[in-house]
């Protein structure tokens, strides 16, 4: 069976089209942190908390979605940091690159053990292990109903992983950019520490970058803006977060115009 046959049987045994929520968006990219996947662990990966992720990915899949993902490098290895402590920042840049990919295997691990049929596409050549990035091979994917996971950010240093998922929404034509972060949207202030911090619902990319927001680095957000691609800031940590807002509900931070 074909993975186009398997997600369509998958779809729509069961359920009548009246009962399954329509998707707000119906091609996303999902951008989440490396520390994301470390759970209460200081460093590296925690299984448990990749396989609850990629069940949120899954029950959105589930809908319909086509589900792009770029996962940061920061469990494992942080190019800036390195930098920070007298490496070269060039070669510190390649290095968190390869910590994404470990980082997308891992995932891509997690939702395969679910039954999603993900694809590896890494910047960086490495076919012994993932697929090279090439636009029309990765868009058939998601028309096949395949996950993308893309990583080793853009391929160049001095370039965030937030650029990156920036660069390949617009490549592959997503209709918005999910931000998964601890907080459940962007703040005046840093909720954790201030508790009379205010969420905004929507914000726009000027005010974001005019009043240092921290949604994501400056490159990320000037490209958005001049491609009008929303960002949906929301909480990762949140049970059914992700589906609930893509069936219009849940609570977020709309960044765009």
């Amino acid at each position: 069976m074909s993975d186009q046959a398997s997600v369509v049987t998958g779809a729509g045994a069961s359920q009548s089209d009246t009962d399954i929520p329509q998707p707000t968006y119906k091609r996303v990219m999902l951008k989440i942190s490396g520390e994301a996947l470390m759970g209460d662990q200081g460093f590296g990966l925690n299984p448990p908390t990749v396989e609850r992720i990629a069940q949120e990915v899954k029950s959105v899949h589930d809908m319909g979605v086509e589900i792009c993902m770029v996962i940061g490098g920061g469990n494992i290895f942080r190019g800036l940091q390195g930098s920070a402590q007298g490496m070269e920042r060039t070669t510190a840049d390649y290095m968190g690159m390869l910590a994404t990919v470990m980082n997308a295997l891992a995932m891509q691990s997690a939702l395969e053990g679910l039954g999603v049929y993900t694809r590896v596409i890494s910047a960086i050549p490495m076919d012994q292990v993932c697929e090279p990035y090439i636009r029309r091979r990765a868009v058939r994917h998601l028309e096949k109903g395949r996950v993308c996971i893309f990583a080793a950010g853009t391929g160049n240093p001095y370039f965030t992983t937030d650029t990156a998922a920036t660069l390949r929404a617009n490549e592959m034509a997503c209709e918005a950019i999910f931000k998964g972060t601890k907080v459940d949207g962007v703040y005046d202030m840093d909720p954790v520490t201030n508790s009379e911090a205010v969420r905004y619902d929507q914000v726009s990319y000027d005010d974001v970058l005019a009043k240092r927001l921290g949604v994501m680095d400056a490159s990320a957000i000037a490209l958005a803006r001049d491609n009008n691609l929303p960002i949906i800031v929301f909480s990762l940590d949140e049970p059914g977060g992700f589906k609930g807002i893509l069936s219009g509900e849940g609570t977020y931070t709309r960044v765009g115009n």
